[in-house]
């Protein structure tokens, strides 16, 4: 069954991928630029499994970028091919007009796109929580991906915007690489990570694509050598202060349910950090004061939003339910293409103020 599937989703991607290439290749006809249609078409199928072949070797690296950025075009084309075919059917206008506007849209859209990627803004949210304590600065992102397109250039603006908020804690809910440490590792992000200033630390759990790289021992290693600690199934009291639990992604079918992690003091705040926010419900009636997720990205380009929006609860921002106070954060990278449509990458500055 599972290959009938694959077959299935394979066979359609590659009807995408032809009505693309025949969209394109009609373009350039118009304006007399095509060339060499047998190259055309193995080139085209080759950019459009390019994310995939460059898994395969780190010698081809190269089609994971030109494969990312694929998947922009692929979304956005797809929508304007379907317009521009309806001008062209049901209008004077000519296919050397409505292609160089497609065209002209999809390099504006990249342009600002990855502006929006690469561009971070913070965010900021004060939240009221009915315990004793001193009030404290948490800085919260998500969803870095590091790796090829997201490396260490974008990771040392995260460090800088980070230490000039002078926070009490910094907390990074998940997917902090893409898939494998190695880059991560090899790149020397450790360094910069390591950079990072919090009065009671940093600490992250890990998210799906730490998962999806098989490597999580080295993860955890690397994360322990840029001073990140990583929980997993664990709650831990930090400065005598506040409990801290960071859970297992979903992708693990054997995390531990949260009732399990619940600290039995239940003075004292209790923070807790799961990738994917996928139930609100567990924590909120377990008396979590501060939960915080990632994963959805936000849907990272528009449309997509509204598919999150469907499946989460709370899919993007912040919300009350009971006493506890959830946020969930678009992510400071992206996943794929280095664009942001109707999202942008970011970091959340929360000042959490105490009964006194």
């Amino acid at each position: 069954m599972r290959i009938l599937m694959g077959i299935f989703i394979l066979a359609i991607y590659g009807g995408i991928t032809f009505y693309l290439g025949w969209n394109l290749r009609t373009w350039l006809l118009a304006i007399q630029q095509f060339r060499w249609p047998i190259a055309y078409w193995i080139g085209l199928y080759a950019i459009s499994f390019g994310y995939f072949i460059g898994k395969l070797h780190p010698l081809l690296t190269p089609f994971s970028i030109v494969g990312s950025y694929w998947m922009f075009f692929l979304q956005y084309g797809l929508i304007l091919c379907v317009i521009a075919n309806l001008l062209i059917a049901f209008t004077p206008l000519t296919t050397k007009l409505v292609g160089t506007g497609v065209i002209s849209v999809l390099i504006v859209l990249l342009i600002v796109g990855t502006y929006f990627a690469y561009s971070p803004v913070i965010r900021n949210a004060t939240i009221e929580i009915d315990k004793p304590g001193e009030d404290m600065r948490v800085v919260m992102a998500s969803d870095f991906h590091l790796g090829v397109l997201s490396g260490k250039g974008h990771l040392e603006k995260f460090v800088q915007l980070s230490n000039e908020k002078n926070p009490d804690l910094v907390l990074l809910p998940g997917d902090i690489v893409d898939d494998s440490p190695k880059r991560f590792i090899n790149k020397g992000m450790g360094d910069v990570m390591q950079q990072l200033q919090a009065t009671y630390g940093v600490y992250g759990v890990p998210g799906n694509h730490e998962y999806y790289g098989n490597e999580m021992e080295q993860f955890r290693e690397a994360m322990e050598k840029a001073n990140v600690q990583i929980l997993m199934d664990e709650t831990i009291l930090v400065g005598e202060r506040f409990y801290l639990t960071g859970r297992e992604d979903l992708t693990n079918k054997n995390r531990l349910p949260l009732s399990k992690l619940k600290p039995e003091d239940n003075a004292l705040p209790w923070f807790v950090m799961n990738h994917t926010p996928n139930d609100l419900d567990e924590p909120a009636n377990l008396g979590v004061d501060f939960h915080v997720s990632g994963h959805t990205h936000k849907g990272q380009m528009w449309p997509n939003h509204l598919i999150t929006e469907r499946i989460f609860e709370l899919d993007y921002g912040q919300r009350g339910k009971n006493d506890m106070h959830a946020l969930v954060s678009s992510g400071f990278g992206f996943w794929g293409p280095p664009t942001r449509i109707g999202s942008r990458s970011e970091l959340w500055v929360i000042d959490i103020q105490f009964a006194k």
